[in-house]
């Protein structure tokens, strides 16, 4: 006999520890133990999502025909999973393991488990990625810098997503410059989608309230679908309601407007509940079909087939060094409000409140707000990247760490973006309405109500001139800068140096 473990976000029938397996004679063994819900401060509706979605794939499993042990957290001892496995392994010929979507489990995998563990362990390459560590290795081999444009085209050429015999559909590869417009209202927003609660979830939801009381966030306004069918409903839903103008308003916020046109389709992806080539081939099918434009279309693969094979790419490349990467040497401590949404910031404010209601916020909230926030105060690295593997549902190690400390905090020195993504607060005004709610004015830089994202934006440009002043990107931002009046500069600084010895103040 042999057995499998099918972890937290390998929850897909296509899995190949499954197609290893013979349901007539091996067993299968799935586990909620606290040294995987609890390493760091996962976000509540985080692990009442992933939860309840392994009960739900048990259950989909037993119904298959497959022997399934089910450890149900707080029904057990075990600390770990090897403390599950050991009495397990001692009656088997081999422990079949699917290969895990982080580091440090997969070290303990590849390295402890073998000696912790009475029956060999057998680890397969997950195959439901659209590009495997080799091919990306290939791919970047005897590159000084990578780029995602030219990974991505690289995508689509190999899937053939978008392509019409060697050329890309429509002429061009890239349409991101057509989706950066503001959402003003005139198109109708789409109605959250909602699922029922059936008794796993709910005997979930207040295990999670029970056991894990300190933890970020609430189970006030759960949301997520936690089944395989619910994750297609979510795609049929973002397909029919909201593809069709994702392209024009992605970059878009709006003050108590959580989702837009987003997809929301993530979580379901990451833990294994939707197919990464499937959910894309969706989004072809309606540009075919007539039913979404192809900037739009085009937007939405390129966030599958590019930025999150390119992401997945990198940190197997680079991991374990590339997690203590810090080349703008960032070392100061992540601010309180971070964690609680207590800011006179609104931008700020609504970002954080997504996330502690949601486990959510779209990628721009992430990237331009919260994550620009924290580049432009000089927050340290790894302080950053755990509150994001904490808070969000779709946070797995290998998606969160490279678009937090590569995309988010410049931290590998340009390896996975050529420029950082600092900006002032006239981006923030152009894409939402936040700053009509602010008390601190996005029109000035020196005042003492001036947005801290102007001051801190132009004292980031200072203080790192050393390392950006030759980004061909970037020359145009010091140019402005030496053109400006001294004493305006001056005061500028001078005003963010207030607010980098008080950030909690804000």
């Amino acid at each position: 006999m042999k057995v499998g473990i099918i972890l937290g976000d390998q929850l897909s029938l296509a899995l190949p520890t499954l197609q290893a397996l013979d349901k007539t004679r091996d067993r299968l063994v799935m586990a909620e133990v606290p040294a995987e819900a609890t390493y760091v401060g996962h976000h509540k509706q985080k692990i009442a999502f992933i939860f309840s979605a392994m009960r739900h794939f048990a259950a989909d499993l037993r119904e298959a025909g497959w022997h399934l042990d089910y450890f149900a957290y707080g029904e057990h001892d075990h600390g770990s999973l090897p403390e599950v496995l050991g009495p397990l392994c001692e009656q088997a010929e081999e422990l079949v393991v699917t290969h895990c979507g982080e580091y440090r489990l997969q070290q303990q995998i590849d390295e402890q488990w073998p000696r912790q563990l009475s029956c060999p362990v057998t680890c397969l390459e997950d195959s439901r990625f659209l590009c495997s560590p080799a091919f990306f290795r290939r791919w970047a081999s005897g590159k000084k810098q990578l780029r995602m444009e030219f990974f991505y085209r690289e995508m689509r050429r190999h899937t053939g997503l978008l392509m019409e015999g060697d050329e890309p559909v429509g002429g061009q590869w890239n349409f991101d410059a057509s989706n950066r417009k503001a959402y003003k209202g005139d198109v109708p927003l789409p109605l959250d989608l909602s699922f029922p609660r059936d008794a796993i979830d709910k005997d979930v939801l207040a295990l999670v309230e029970q056991q894990f009381p300190e933890h970020i966030g609430n189970l006030t306004d759960f949301r997520w679908g936690t089944t395989a069918a619910q994750a297609q409903q979510a795609l049929a839903h973002f397909i029919e309601q909201r593809l069709p103008h994702f392209g024009d308003f992605q970059d878009a916020m709006v003050t108590g407007e959580d989702t837009l046109f987003h997809s929301l389709l993530s979580p379901y992806l990451n833990i294994g509940l939707l197919d990464p080539l499937a959910v894309c081939q969706a989004a072809e099918q309606a540009w075919w079909d007539g039913l979404a434009p192809l900037n739009a279309v085009e937007g939405f693969i390129r966030q599958i087939l590019g930025w999150r094979e390119y992401v997945r790419g990198i940190y197997w490349l680079l991991m374990p060094d590339y997690a203590t990467e810090n080349r703008l040497n960032n070392q100061r401590p992540l601010p309180g409000y971070y964690w609680s949404g207590n800011t006179r910031m609104h931008c700020m404010s609504e970002a954080l409140r997504n996330t502690l209601d949601h486990a959510y916020a779209h990628h721009i909230q992430r990237l331009m707000v919260t994550g620009n926030f924290a580049l432009l105060l000089g927050v340290l690295p790894e302080a950053i990247c755990q509150w994001y593997l904490e808070v969000y549902a779709d946070a797995f190690d290998w998606v969160e760490l490279p678009n937090t400390l590569g995309m988010v905090m410049h931290a590998d020195g340009g390896y996975l973006g050529s420029k950082p993504y600092a900006a002032s607060g006239s981006y923030i005004n152009r894409m939402s309405d936040y700053c009509k709610h602010c008390q601190y004015n996005v029109k000035t830089a020196s005042d003492d109500d001036s947005c801290p994202f102007n001051s801190l934006y132009w004292h980031f440009i200072h203080r790192h001139r050393g390392q950006f002043q030759h980004n061909h990107r970037m020359r145009m931002i010091y140019r402005n800068l030496d053109r400006m009046d001294p004493a305006k500069v001056n005061a500028m600084l001078g005003r963010a140096e207030q607010l980098l010895a008080d950030p909690e103040a804000l």
